[in-house]
């Protein structure tokens, strides 16, 4: 399972987010199957986008087998 917790960050972000997860609670994301790849991307669009809007932060957390 992937978690992303948000706070105070550019509505674009939240858009992409919710595209992509389920929004459980006001900046609280998650996918209970999400690829390793596709968290990778999710990951990098999210990097490149608080890059140029900044502000608030972005957690994210997931389940590591190895």
């Amino acid at each position: 399972m992937t978690v992303v917790v948000t706070r105070d960050v550019a509505p674009r972000i939240r858009g992409f987010l919710a595209s992509c997860m389920l929004e459980i609670g006001p900046g609280v994301y998650t996918a209970p199957r999400m690829t390793q790849a596709v968290r990778e991307r999710v990951w990098s669009v999210m990097r490149e986008w608080y890059g140029e809007l900044g502000g608030g932060s972005i957690l994210m957390t997931w389940l590591d087998s190895q």
